[in-house]
């Protein structure tokens, strides 16, 4: 996904990497995890069942809700989660991206900016979540990022975090296959816990997935049981404002 970095000039670089890659972005994808036998929809039907699993059991009448992606790219999760919220809404730094998203989902609202302050006042939304975009944040701006998280929730509302795991090898030879992950500082589950924690959310919690390939009902059941061992491909971490 795309990146939040500190400068306004590292900012427009960043974007200008992802405004290239906005046609080609699942073939890139692709060609990194081609050695899985799976593809970048495959993970991201995936993320979006965790997601409505989730707010699922979090917040009741997931239909009434409004959900901020963060680094949204093109909108791949959008079509998978538009009935089951009252809206969406993709904020990213790369403007040909919010554009193409923007052609893809009509009826979702996409807003560029800068990669600094969320263009939203506080307390806008009930969910929000960023999908392997803050390994592409220095970290030193890591506090930053989630505290703008933090400001635009609802009290009571849920921030989801979904990173790599950097203790997976599969994982880490995908992203070093990766040519727009050059750059990528992956976080660990323990210090993403950390930094929900320091911005003010309670109830932060973390699970692994992907520690098996969930293809079907069974082994996605499988794969939320294996949750708390530190072996998945990727995992979310979860916190309440």
């Amino acid at each position: 996904m795309h990146r939040q970095v500190n400068s306004p000039s590292e900012n427009q670089a960043v974007g200008e990497v992802f405004d290239a890659y906005e046609g080609n972005y699942a073939d890139t994808v692709n060609r990194s995890v081609s050695f899985t036998g799976l593809d970048v929809d495959f993970f991201t039907r995936v993320k979006a069942r965790y997601i409505r699993q989730i707010v699922d059991a979090e917040l009741a009448e997931a239909e009434g809700l409004d959900l901020l992606d963060i680094g949204c790219g093109v909108g791949n999760y959008h079509g998978l989660l538009a009935e089951h919220f009252q809206s969406i809404t993709g904020v990213d730094i790369s403007r040909a991206s919010v554009e193409k998203a923007g052609e893809r989902h009509p009826d979702v609202t996409y807003r560029h900016y800068e990669g600094e302050v969320l263009p939203f006042s506080d307390g806008s939304f009930d969910v929000a979540y960023t999908i392997c975009v803050m390994h592409h944040v220095p970290p030193g701006n890591w506090a930053r990022f989630v505290c703008e998280a933090h400001r635009v929730l609802r009290p009571g509302g849920v921030f989801l975090v979904f990173e790599h795991n950097p203790w997976n090898p599969l994982t880490r030879r995908a992203v070093n296959q990766c040519p727009f992950d050059a750059d990528a500082v992956l976080l660990s589950r323990p210090k993403t816990v950390s930094l929900l924690s320091e911005a003010g959310f309670c109830d932060v919690t973390a699970r692994s997935i992907l520690t098996l390939p969930p293809l079907n009902d069974i082994l996605f059941a499988a794969d939320g049981l294996l949750g708390r061992l530190p072996f998945g491909g990727q995992y979310y971490v979860q916190g309440r404002k």
